[in-house]
C-alpha cells in the first residue's frame, strides 16, 4: 500500500540509493549528483534543506529565488518509491512565474505503472485543502501522457498551455478544484 511520508532519517538510504541510480526528485533539472554529496557530507544538514520553509532556493538552472511555504513527502510501498511535494502562497491560490505549478512529483522508474503517481496526488489533495488552497495548478509537458493521465485521473481541467522548460515542448495546464 503506497503512503506518503515526511523526509527522515530512517528513509534516506532509500532515497540516496534512487539517486545513485540516476533518478531525479525534479523534472526540470538532474540535482542527483548535488544532493548525493550534500547526504554524504551532512545527513541531517541535507534534510533540513529539503523541508525547510524559508530563506533562498537555488534552481537547477542556478537562479536564486524565495523559498516558498511548501511540503515534501516520499512515496513509500514499503521501500522508497519517489517524490511528491505541494507549493503554495499563504492566502493565496496564486503562484509566483518562476514556480510552474503547486505540485511536482516523480517516480522512481522500477516503480512506474503502478499508478503510484495517480495515488500520490490524490494523498496529497486533501493535504493542499489543508492549507488553505481552493484550488491548484498542476503543469506537465505536452508529450508527457502518463503525468497527463495522473493529473486528469485526480479531476484536472486542462486550462491552457504555458512555454515549456524544453524549446521543442509546451507545458499543459490543470486546474483541480479542491471544493
Amino acid at each position: 500500500m503506497l503512503r506518503l511520508m515526511a523526509p527522515s532519517r530512517e528513509g534516506l538510504a532509500g532515497y540516496a540509493a534512487a539517486l545513485e541510480t540516476g533518478w531525479s526528485p525534479d523534472n526540470t533539472g538532474d540535482v542527483g549528483a548535488a544532493q548525493l554529496a550534500a547526504i554524504r557530507r551532512d545527513p541531517d544538514a541535507f534534510l533540513l534543506e529539503l523541508t525547510r520553509q524559508d530563506g533562498m532556493y537555488t534552481r537547477p538552472s542556478g537562479e536564486r529565488v524565495p523559498r516558498l511555504p511548501n511540503r515534501v513527502l516520499w512515496l513509500d510501498d514499503g521501500e522508497f518509491c519517489g517524490a511528491i511535494n505541494l507549493r503554495w502562497v499563504a492566502g493565496s491560490d496564486a503562484l509566483p512565474d518562476y514556480v510552474s505549478g503547486h505540485v511536482g512529483y516523480a517516480v522512481v522508474p522500477w516503480k512506474r505503472r503502478r499508478g503510484y503517481a495517480t495515488r500520490a496526488l490524490g494523498l496529497l489533495l486533501p493535504i493542499a485543502r489543508g492549507v488553505g488552497l481552493r484550488q491548484i495548478e498542476i503543469t506537465c509537458d505536452d508529450d508527457n501522457e502518463a503525468s497527463r493521465r495522473v493529473i486528469l485521473a485526480n479531476g484536472g481541467a486542462h486550462i491552457g498551455t504555458r512555454p515549456g522548460g524544453r524549446a521543442d515542448a509546451a507545458k499543459l495546464v490543470f486546474r483541480i478544484a479542491l471544493g
